[in-house]
């Protein structure tokens, strides 16, 4: 049997920047993104695979939106949930076809996946994550007066809704989800972090308007499936320091130990790295051999030390 491997593709992945979206387009980078992970299905590579949602959930808040006067806005959990099963259709079909064009016969299924938080996260009371469209000064006066949207002017782009980024807790189909993995299947969970629920006194579920940082919720998934490896593809090759700027240093590996320093000094913004280095910590720290973080065309390499940054305890 094959190492264990999380992955966790970005959403920039499978809509690129400039696309109109369209079916067409997103099938088209899908089928791209799933012949390499067809490869380390080929190289023996157990795989499990989530994924990012950003730009199709913000399609999907944008047709809300746009169509408000003739059709009832949906909640954020229930965008999610479409985005879910939207990428989770085009993966599952783009991924069985290519194994089977490569003769190999794996099951492919995707899991409509809950992911609990602590309806106490202090987080609901600091909605900190950019979603959806810009809206003008006016437009953003009505959405907060009619639907007590916070609000802010992001970048001086115009104005967009912030709603809170709560940390995943635990994975409501998890039994579920590792019981389809354990069978052999390749799985497709967790998309966008999951659809965020809260359990109530009663130990019921409801979602909440929130959105999950999908790389926390693949350190969880990881360690749901007991996990070698986890795996983040993201569009660069590397994690580096001072980013975008003349100094610029490449990093290769990072100890657990090295990588929270960089944190502390501000090296990984939140909005961006900081997410994917946090999580890559929380993998190895639950007992997790290495996480890696590196771009897709790279992804063996990486795994063979060959390419990308490993983060492992030592």
């Amino acid at each position: 049997m094959g190492q264990k491997i999380v992955i966790a593709l970005g959403g920039n992945a499978i809509l690129k920047h400039k696309e109109k979206g369209t079916a067409e387009e997103q099938f088209a980078n899908m089928h791209d993104a799933c012949i390499h992970l067809a490869e380390l299905v080929k190289e023996h590579y157990r795989i499990i695979l989530t994924h990012g949602n950003g730009p199709q959930v913000g399609d999907i808040l944008l047709q809300n939106e746009l169509s408000r006067d003739t059709l009832p806005p949906m909640p954020l959990d229930v965008c999610g949930a479409e985005s879910q099963g939207m990428i989770g259709y085009m993966l599952q079909q783009s991924l069985d076809n290519v194994l089977k064009e490569s003769g190999i016969r794996v099951p492919v299924v995707t899991v409509l996946t809950q992911t609990r938080v602590d309806r106490n996260d202090p987080a609901f009371s600091n909605p900190s994550k950019p979603i959806g469209p810009y809206y003008t000064a006016m437009e953003a006066s009505r959405l907060r007066k009619d639907r007590d949207w916070k609000i802010i002017n992001d970048s001086g782009r115009g104005f967009r809704r912030m709603v809170p980024s709560p940390r995943p807790v635990s994975i409501v189909e998890g039994k579920i989800i590792k019981n389809a993995f354990e069978s052999g299947a390749i799985v497709i969970t967790g998309g966008g972090g999951g659809i965020p629920v809260i359990e109530d006194e009663q130990g019921f579920l409801r979602g909440v308007e929130a959105v999950i940082d999908k790389d926390h919720s693949a350190t969880l998934l990881a360690t749901l499936v007991g996990a070698d490896i986890l795996l983040i593809l993201t569009d660069v090759e590397k994690v580096a320091l001072n980013f975008g700027k003349s100094d610029q240093q490449d990093l290769d590996h990072l100890t657990v130990q090295e990588a929270r320093q960089y944190l502390r000094e501000g090296q990984f913004p939140p909005g961006s790295m900081g997410p994917k280095i946090e999580a890559s910590i929380e993998f190895v720290e639950a007992g997790g051999e290495k996480a890696v973080i590196t771009s897709l065309d790279l992804k063996i390499e990486a795994l063979r030390g060959q390419a990308g940054t490993t983060i492992s305890r030592r």
